[in-house]
C-alpha cells in the first residue's frame, strides 16, 4: 500500500508539473519512470525530476537518475537536458541511516551511489539545474556537477558533512573550491552551515535566482536556446569551458584554439558546415539552419 500511495503522489506531482509546463507553452510533456525519476517525450529538451518516493532507496534512486541521464546523452533526439527536484528540495542528498553502518571497502565500491553519482560529470549534452529547496551534501555535489544552475529564491546550498563525522565525498571539496574559492568554501565545508540562493549568486555556485515557481520554466528556456544553436558546437563549447577545471591557463587556451580551428574543419567536425551557416546567415541576418538538426 505504501509503494501505492507514493506511486500516486509521484504521479500528480508530475502531472502538475506538465500542466505547468504547458501553462507556460514550453513544450515539455513529462512522464513517470519508477521511484521517481521523470523524463519528458523525445524533444530537444528533457526535464528529469528527481524525487524521492515512500521507502525506495537512495542507492536505487540514484541509479535509475544516472541511468535516464545516460539514455538521454545518447537519444540524438535530445539536445539539452534539465535536472530538477521537488518544490521542498532538489536533492537532499545521501540516507545518513543506511550509510551510518557501511565500511570503507561497501563505500568505495563501485557501484556504490557515491561512484555512481559522479557520472552526471560525464555527460556531453548540456544539462541545466533547476533547483528549489535543499541542495546538501550529495545534493549540492550533484547540483554542482550541473552545466549551468538555476536557483529558486528558497534554494540552499551546504556541505553539511563535518556535522556528521566525514567529509565531501562526490567532488564537494573540489568542485565548491573552484566555483567560490578558497576561502568561502573553507567555510561552508568547516563549518557545515548552508547558504542562501541570494548568497550562492553572488558567490558564483548558481547562474541567477528567480522566484519559486519560475524556476523550471526559467531553466527550460535557458535548456531551449542551448538547444536552437548547433549541438558539435555546443558540446565543443562546454568541453572547452570544462577544460578550465583541469588544465593551466596556458594548456586551456591551446585547448580551447584547437577546437576553435577544428570548428573550420572538414575533418575534424562532423558538422563543418554550422560554422560556415552560422557566419553567413549572421551577414544576411537571419536566422541560422543547422544542418545537425
Amino acid at each position: 500500500m505504501e509503494g501505492t500511495a507514493a506511486s500516486s503522489t509521484g504521479v500528480r506531482r508530475v502531472a502538475r508539473l506538465a500542466h505547468h509546463l504547458h501553462e507556460q507553452h514550453l513544450g515539455a510533456v513529462i512522464r513517470l519512470a519508477p521511484h521517481g525519476v521523470a523524463a519528458d517525450a523525445p524533444s530537444t529538451t528533457s526535464v528529469v525530476l528527481v524525487e524521492r518516493q515512500g521507502s525506495s532507496g537512495v542507492v536505487i534512486l540514484v541509479r535509475e537518475v544516472m541511468a535516464t541521464l545516460k539514455a538521454l546523452d545518447r537519444d540524438s533526439s535530445v539536445r539539452c537536458i534539465v535536472l530538477t527536484g521537488s518544490d521542498r528540495a532538489f536533492a537532499a542528498g545521501a540516507d545518513i541511516k543506511e550509510m551510518s553502518t557501511k565500511t570503507m571497502v561497501e563505500m568505495s565500491h563501485p557501484d556504490h551511489f557515491i561512484n555512481v553519482i559522479g557520472q552526471a560529470a560525464l555527460l556531453k549534452k548540456p544539462l541545466v539545474g533547476a533547483v528549489n529547496g535543499y541542495a546538501l551534501g550529495g545534493g549540492c555535489e550533484l547540483a554542482m556537477m550541473c552545466d549551468i544552475l538555476i536557483a529558486g529564491e528558497n534554494a540552499q546550498f551546504g556541505q553539511p558533512e563535518v556535522k556528521v563525522g566525514t567529509i565531501p565525498g562526490i567532488g564537494g571539496t573540489q568542485r565548491l573550491t573552484r566555483a567560490i574559492g578558497k576561502s568561502k568554501a573553507m567555510e561552508m565545508v568547516l563549518t557545515g552551515k548552508n547558504i542562501s540562493a541570494a548568497e550562492a549568486e553572488r558567490m558564483g555556485l548558481v547562474s541567477r535566482v528567480v522566484p519559486v515557481d519560475k524556476t523550471l520554466a526559467t531553466a527550460i528556456e535557458v535548456a531551449q536556446t542551448i538547444a536552437g544553436h548547433s549541438m558539435p558546437i555546443v558540446e565543443m563549447a562546454k568541453d572547452c569551458v570544462n577544460r578550465a577545471y583541469e588544465s593551466s591557463l596556458t594548456e586551456g587556451i591551446n585547448y580551447e584554439r584547437h577546437l576553435f580551428y577544428a570548428s573550420f574543419a572538414t575533418v575534424l567536425c562532423p558538422f563543418p558546415e554550422d560554422q560556415k551557416e552560422g557566419m553567413k546567415a549572421f551577414a544576411e541576418k537571419r536566422k541560422a539552419s543547422w544542418h545537425d538538426k
